[in-house]
């Protein structure tokens, strides 16, 4: 089976960073905002290094942790070879994993963090990971400075970092179950439109999730979507509701909920920080959800891939929460 169910993990603490853009956006709560895409430092990968250990730090910090309490540090980024993550993990003695699901990665780092806690190979994960719009742009599409037009499907990278605490130690935030999703290839070349690409993943790992732990949407409060955007958004319901008679009522995408209309981001936010931003700055701080379904979704688009045409896979993984 895809899913599976956790014993005794838990969500002790986090920290968020926005970027520039962002905080004026319609999230306002976040623990941290920078001014500008350079954060002081002489290169845009150097401060997205930078964001990540910033957040990495805080949350040790604050939490009164050091190297030695920690037993596993799981990072994830969109840049070659996970370089931002490994860069943050070079400071810290502290066993680690790089992971890599494109814009899916936040959701596979509670998944391994909470794999080695349930089966008791661990009892203290810290995951972080971060994007950065100007370091995506150039790697993914094209460089901002050469002006390219963008397509109302595009997405727009949220600039932003964000870490995780996952304990043995049972807090108000509980990790319930999670499903691994599949890669799914539906022939779709256009990479400015990802919403099309990461649709079919998020409704294959959704209707297994649902099959699989034997319960329908309804027994949660809310289904968070990663950051399909909102060309995504609606071919994602659409499929639902046609080919699995799935009409979600409790529903909304990460991606939707980070940028005003203003701000002209085309189809809303993308990045591996959509998701987490919106829910630890808005779900968890608005105390009205119990159960959550969190679907971190990612387009796992290669540029030299795309170059020769081939589809662009999609894959999404689930993960349950519980609110106590």
């Amino acid at each position: 089976m895809a899913s599976k169910k956790f014993n005794n993990v838990y969500l002790k603490d986090y920290f968020t960073l926005a970027g520039p853009l962002e905080k004026d956006g319609l999230l306002n709560n976040y623990d941290l905002t920078i001014d500008d895409y350079y954060y002081g430092e002489k290169t845009f990968e150097q401060a997205e290094v930078k964001m990540q250990q910033v957040v990495v730090d805080n949350l040790l910090n604050y939490n009164k942790l050091t190297d030695s309490k920690i037993d596993l540090l799981i990072g994830g980024d969109l840049i070659n070879q996970t370089s931002i993550s490994s860069y943050n993990a070079s400071r810290f003695k502290i066993p680690y994993l790089g992971v890599y699901s494109a814009c899916a990665t936040f959701c596979e780092e509670l998944i391994v963090g909470a794999t080695f806690i349930s089966s008791k190979l661990a009892k203290k994960v810290v995951s972080v990971t971060s994007s950065h719009n100007l370091n995506a742009e150039r790697q993914f599409r094209y460089p901002v400075e050469y002006g390219a037009a963008k397509k109302h499907t595009t997405t727009f990278t949220a600039t932003g970092a964000v870490s995780t605490l996952l304990t043995n130690e049972a807090t108000n935030i509980k990790v319930e179950s999670a499903t691994i999703g599949e890669s799914v290839d539906m022939g779709i070349k256009d990479v400015n439109n990802m919403g099309a690409v990461m649709a079919p993943a998020a409704v294959k790992t959704l209707v297994t999730h649902l099959n699989e732990m034997k319960r329908n949407a309804s027994y949660y409060d809310l289904i968070l979507t990663g950051d399909l955007g909102k060309v995504g958004k609606e071919i994602f319901l659409e499929m639902l509701a046609q080919v699995h008679d799935i009409n979600l009522k409790k529903y909304i995408d990460a991606g939707c909920e980070i940028y005003s209309n203003s701000q002209e981001t085309y189809a809303g936010a993308s990045g591996p920080v959509a998701l987490p931003l919106v829910l630890f700055n808005k779900i968890i701080n608005s105390k009205k959800y119990k159960k959550i379904l969190i679907i971190a979704t990612g387009s796992l688009q290669s540029v030299t891939m795309a170059n020769q045409k081939l589809g662009i896979p999609g894959i999404a993984h689930a993960v349950s929460l519980e609110v106590l």
